[in-house]
């Protein structure tokens, strides 16, 4: 099939309902650009946290967490080796659930030895709870139409370069939840899936290495006497930095263009509300979309 054949096919699956339905985010989209002229002022007003971080200290947790998991997952395959499938997705995402809450541990013991103000200063402030879900609701919705135009412009230049046969797999947890019916499988993916992955990765990737590169581009934004250069934008090159990372971190390449955008609405809800519970909260009902969607099929 031709380029002309797959554009065609490729605006024939937009209708109309789907361009009502993700108008209001448009919308509130395109408001956003003219306001912020194009973005550029989005974040003209936001403060780096004020932390002594040095830049090795959030690949601790990381590598704790890989580490635990690994080792884990090892144990269980010598100890267990005769277990069903669904036994097997329900272990590993047991451990995967536990590592993260191990991990998840460290973290906030290093924020509060290594953030000013703490916890607060590192994004998690109760008080702003109820703010933040509903400006996380209204984030979500103006990035939705954002991440279908490149999911489908994904799958448009997969079918071009790949062949006609190029389809955008699901993620392995959304492929686990639809093939196994068991209630305790389902019910432990649904948990980590909505909870403790977006609370774990938004720790992780926003608080800590976003917050990180973001101080090591601000210490360095002198005038050298050699080059006589400063860093332009450094929270949304930090935002980029961090997006570009956690995108790679998942195994399936056609998802790091999506996986890109979403990563960097979370990493400027951050910057621009310095908590960390309403990029936690666009994370969580994302992937809350994306499970019921898997349920529903």
């Amino acid at each position: 099939m031709n380029v002309p054949e797959i554009s065609k096919q490729f605006f024939s699956g937009i209708t109309a309902a789907d361009i009502i339905i993700f108008l209001p985010g448009v919308i509130i989209f395109g408001i956003w650009l003219l306001k912020t002229s194009l973005g550029r002022k989005a974040l003209a007003e936001s403060m780096p946290r004020r932390n002594n971080m040095p830049v090795y200290l959030p690949f601790i947790p990381l590598l704790l967490w890989f580490g635990a998991v690994s080792l884990a997952m090892s144990i269980k395959g010598e100890l267990l080796p005769d277990l069903a499938d669904w036994q097997i997705a329900f272990l590993d995402n047991l451990i995967l659930c536990i590592g993260a809450i191990v991990a998840m541990a460290a973290i906030i013991f290093l924020a509060r030895a290594r953030f000013a103000r703490r916890l607060k200063g590192f994004g998690l402030n109760a008080k702003t709870i109820h703010k933040d879900f509903f400006a996380g609701v209204l984030n979500l919705l103006c990035v939705w139409p954002l991440l279908i135009l490149v999911i489908l412009l994904t799958i448009f230049v997969g079918k071009v370069i790949l062949g006609q046969d190029f389809e955008m797999q699901q993620h392995q947890e959304l492929e686990l939840i639809a093939a196994y019916p068991q209630l305790p499988v389902r019910v432990l993916i649904v948990i980590t899936t909505v909870a403790i992955v977006p609370i774990f990765e938004e720790m992780l990737f926003r608080g800590l290495f976003q917050t990180m590169l973001r101080s090591f581009l601000e210490a360095r934004n002198h005038q050298s006497p050699i080059t006589n250069y400063q860093i332009p934008n450094r929270a949304w090159l930090s935002i980029a930095i961090s997006s570009g990372l956690i995108a790679t971190v998942h195994a399936e390449p056609a998802h790091w263009p999506a996986l890109f955008v979403l990563s960097a609405c979370l990493g400027y809800s951050y910057e621009r509300s310095g908590s960390l519970f309403r990029p936690i909260f666009i994370h969580s009902l994302f992937n809350a979309s994306s499970v019921i969607a898997a349920l529903y099929q």
